[in-house]
């Protein structure tokens, strides 16, 4: 999982910025912890929003 490619992680985050849980996602429990720690650096990069209000 790369950490640029946003449109990819953004299936893994909710509307409010929260990365989904495993039972939501289906991952298995080393393809989630990739897929947060790739949300986790891109929100340090910049490129997906730490939280995002929905309104």
């Amino acid at each position: 999982m790369d950490y640029k490619d946003t449109n990819m992680l953004r299936k893994f985050i909710s509307d409010r910025g929260k990365i989904r849980a495993r039972r939501v996602t289906g991952n298995c429990t080393q393809h989630q912890r990739d897929v947060a720690t790739a949300v986790k650096n891109s929100r340090e990069m910049a490129l997906l929003p730490y939280t995002s209000t929905a309104r």
